[in-house]
C-alpha cells in the first residue's frame, strides 16, 4: 500500500521530542520500521513530509545554537543517503500583543505588553497537501503525525472525494504521561489510530552522530 506521511513538526517536537534525547530523529525510519510494518506490513514508505518553520534565535532558550542545531538537524533529514524525506517550511511571525492577565474571572481591563510569536503557513501547506495527494492518487494510504485539529476540515475532505483512500493518524504523544488528549474529531476521521510514540522507537530510530551529505558532513548538535 503506497503510502505518504505528513509531520506537523512543531507538534511532534513540543509534544514528544523537546526535554528528550530523541531529537535526533530519523522520520523515515521511525514511521517505515515502528510504525507502518507492524500497522500493516503491506505498507510501501513513499516519502515523509516534513512541515515546519526556521525557528527565531532571539526567541529561544539556545539562542543561535538553537538555529545552527535545526539547520543541522534539517541537512540530516535531506542527506542523499537517508531515505526521502521532503522539507515544507512556513516561517515565523513576531508581533507586540497586549492580551489579558491571567486571573479568575477574567479582567478585560487588566493587560500586559507581551511578544506574540505565530507559525504561519505550516498547516495549511500540509492540509493541501494531504488534500492534493489524495485527489491526484499519489498515495494509497496518506498518515498525519500531529494532535491539531486545523486540518480536521482537510480530512473531512478527503473522507468525501477520495474515500478510497486509507487514513492513519499518529499522535506525537508520551504513552504514560497525561497531557493533552488525543483529538476525537481526528479519530473519527481516521481507519486506523496511533496514540503514543514510544521511547523505544525513538531510540531504535536515531541517526548516526555524523551523517554524510553532498558537501561537509552534519553532526548532531552538541546539546541534543
Amino acid at each position: 500500500m503506497k503510502t505518504i506521511v505528513y509531520v506537523d513538526g512543531y507538534n511532534l517536537y513540543f509534544s514528544r521530542l523537546k526535554h528528550t534525547p530523541y531529537k535526533w530523529l530519523d522520520l523515515f525510519t521511525l514511521f517505515q520500521q515502528y510504525i507502518l510494518r507492524p500497522q500493516n506490513p503491506a505498507s510501501e514508505l513513499l516519502c515523509v513530509k516534513y512541515y515546519t518553520a526556521d525557528i527565531k534565535a532571539k526567541f529561544a532558550s539556545h539562542g543561535q545554537a538553537a538555529s545552527q542545531a535545526q539547520q543541522q538537524y534539517h541537512r540530516a533529514l535531506q542527506s542523499p543517503r537517508t531515505a526521502p524525506v521532503e522539507i515544507i517550511k512556513g516561517y515565523y511571525s513576531e508581533s507586540k500583543a497586549t492580551p489579558m492577565r491571567y486571573k479568575k474571572p477574567p479582567d478585560k481591563g487588566d493587560k500586559v505588553e507581551a511578544w506574540k510569536l505565530e507559525e504561519k503557513q505550516t498547516d495549511v501547506n500540509l492540509a493541501l497537501d494531504i488534500y492534493r495527494d489524495a485527489i491526484r492518487g499519489h498515495a494509497e494510504q496518506l498518515v498525519v503525525c500531529t494532535n491539531d485539529t486545523d486540518i480536521v476540515p482537510a480530512l473531512k475532505r478527503v473522507r468525501e472525494d477520495a474515500s478510497e483512500r486509507t487514513i492513519g493518524v499518529v499522535f506525537p504523544h508520551y504513552p504514560t504521561l497525561e497531557q493533552r488528549s488525543p483529538s476525537t474529531d481526528l479519530k473519527n476521521l481516521a481507519n486506523w489510530v496511533r496514540h503514543h510514540i514510544n521511547d523505544t522507537e525513538l531510540a531504535g530510530a536515531q541517526f548516526p552522530d555524523r551523517v554524510p551529505t553532498l558537501k561537509k558532513p552534519v553532526d548532531k548538535p552538541k546539546y541534543w
